[in-house]
C-alpha cells in the first residue's frame, strides 16, 4: 500500500513536473520566437535604411557623374573656342608682321632722310626769309602800282579836261605814263616770276622732307601700340587656356578619386577621360 501510494504520488509529481517543463519550454519558445521576430524586424529596418542610404549615394553619384560629364563637355567647347581664338590671334599677328617689316624699312629710310633734315630745315628757313622779303617787295610794288593807277586816273581826268588846249602836252604825259607803266608791269612780271620760282623751290623742299617728324613719330607709336595690344591679347588667351586645362585635369583627378572611393570602376563611365596638356609643359 505504501509502495502503491508513493508510486501514485511519484506519478502525480512526474506529471506536474512534466507539465511545468512543457510550460517553461513553451514560454522559452515564445520568447525565442519573439526575439527572432524582433531581430528580423530590426534587420529588415537596418537593411532598408542601408539600401536607401546606398540608393541615395548611387543617385547622387550618378547625378554628379552627369554633372561632371556636362562640365567636361562645356570645358571642351570652351577649350576649342579658346584654341580657335588663339589661332585667329596668331594669324592676325602673322599678318601684322609683314606691315611691321615694311614700316621698319620705311623708318630706316626716313632715318636716313632725317640725317639731312637739319640742312633742309635751314635751307627752308632761308627760303622762307627770302620769300617774306619778296612778298614785302611785292606788296610795296602793288601799293606803288595802286598809287600810280590813282595818279594815272587823275592825269586822265586832267587830260580829258584840258584835251583840246593841251593835246600835245597830254600826249607827252600819256607817253611818259605809258612808258613808266610798261616798266612797272615788266618789273611786276619779273617779281611774280621770282615768286613762282620761290614757291616751286618751297614745294620741292616740302616734297624732299616727305614726312614731318611728328607724323612719323605718331605712325610709329600707333604701330607699336597695336602690336603691344595684340601681344597682350595673346598672353591673356594663353593664360586663360592654361587655367582651363589645369581646371579640367583637376576635375578629372577629383572624378577618379571619387569613383575609387565609392568602389566604382572607371570602365563604367562609358568613355575614356582625356587629360588636357597644360600649355608650356
Amino acid at each position: 500500500e505504501i509502495e502503491a501510494k508513493y508510486t501514485e504520488k511519484m506519478q502525480v509529481l512526474r506529471d506536474e513536473l512534466d507539465l511545468r517543463r512543457k510550460t517553461e519550454i513553451h514560454e522559452v519558445e515564445e520568447r525565442k520566437n519573439s526575439q527572432i521576430n524582433e531581430l528580423m524586424r530590426n534587420h529588415e529596418k537596418a537593411f532598408g535604411d542601408i539600401k536607401n542610404y546606398y540608393s541615395d549615394i548611387t543617385l547622387k553619384n550618378l547625378a554628379l557623374i552627369s554633372l561632371l560629364k556636362e562640365q567636361v563637355e562645356e570645358m571642351k567647347k570652351r577649350e576649342n573656342h579658346l584654341e580657335k581664338e588663339k589661332a585667329d590671334v596668331l594669324l592676325q599677328n602673322k599678318q601684322l608682321k609683314e606691315p611691321l617689316q615694311q614700316a621698319q624699312e620705311q623708318v630706316s629710310e626716313l632715318r636716313k632722310k632725317l640725317a639731312h633734315y637739319d640742312k633742309d630745315k635751314e635751307a627752308l628757313t632761308n627760303t622762307k626769309a627770302r620769300l617774306k622779303v619778296t612778298q614785302k617787295e611785292l606788296k610795296d610794288l602793288r601799293w606803288e602800282h595802286e598809287v600810280l593807277e590813282q595818279r594815272f586816273s587823275k592825269v586822265q581826268a586832267e587830260r580829258d579836261e584840258l584835251y583840246q588846249k593841251f593835246t600835245k602836252a597830254i600826249n607827252e604825259v600819256q607817253q611818259k605814263t605809258g612808258f613808266k607803266n610798261l616798266l612797272l608791269e615788266r618789273k611786276l612780271k619779273g617779281l611774280l616770276s621770282l615768286l613762282e620760282k620761290k614757291e616751286v623751290e618751297l614745294s620741292e623742299v616740302f616734297a624732299a622732307s616727305n614726312l614731318d617728324p611728328g607724323a612719323l613719330s605718331l605712325v610709329s607709336r600707333k604701330l607699336e601700340d597695336v602690336l603691344d595690344s595684340k601681344n597682350a591679347t595673346i598672353q591673356d588667351l594663353q593664360l586663360q587656356l592654361a587655367r582651363v586645362c589645369k581646371a579640367h585635369n583637376d576635375m578629372l583627378q577629383a572624378l577618379e578619386a571619387k569613383l575609387t572611393a565609392f568602389g566604382i570602376p572607371l570602365d563604367n563611365l562609358g568613355f575614356q577621360p582625356l587629360a588636357s596638356p597644360v600649355p608650356g609643359q
